[in-house]
C-alpha cells in the first residue's frame, strides 16, 4: 500500500486498486486477449475473467512512493508483439498515474500465450 498526505488527511491506496486499474488498462489495448495466470498445479496458462484480472498483475512498491508493475498477458495471433507491448506499457503508465497520482517506475509485460 502507498500512503499520501494531503490537506484533508492521509490517503492510502491498496494493491487491489493498482491491480484492477492496470488490468483494465492492459486489456483495453489492441491485440490483448486478456490477462494470464500460470497454474502451479499443472503449469498451464489460463485466461482470466474480468473479475480475476488482478491475478495477472504483480505490484512492487519502492521507497520513493513509486511502483513497478509486472503484467502477464495473452495476445491474439498475428499481432506485432513489440508494438502491442509498447502500447500496453504506455497505456498502463498513463492510466495509473492519471487515476492515482503515483509515479510508475517500470512496466514489464510478459506474453505468456498466444491464441489462435
Amino acid at each position: 500500500m502507498i500512503q499520501f498526505n494531503s490537506d484533508h488527511g492521509e490517503i492510502t491506496v491498496s494493491s487491489a486498486v493498482f491491480s484492477n486499474i492496470t488490468g483494465m488498462a492492459a486489456t483495453n489495448c489492441f491485440g490483448v486477449k486478456g490477462m494470464a495466470y500460470r497454474s502451479m498445479t499443472d503449469g498451464l496458462v489460463h485466461l482470466l475473467r474480468r473479475e480475476a484480472m488482478s491475478k495477472g498483475v504483480s505490484i512492487t512498491y519502492h521507497d520513493d512512493n513509486s511502483i513497478s508493475i509486472e503484467l502477464h498477458i495473452i495476445v491474439e495471433n498475428g499481432v506485432n508483439l513489440p508494438a502491442v507491448c509498447r502500447s500496453i506499457m504506455n497505456e498502463v503508465r498513463y492510466v495509473v498515474n492519471k487515476n492515482t497520482g503515483v509515479t510508475v517506475r517500470d512496466v514489464d509485460v510478459c506474453v505468456d500465450s498466444m491464441t489462435l
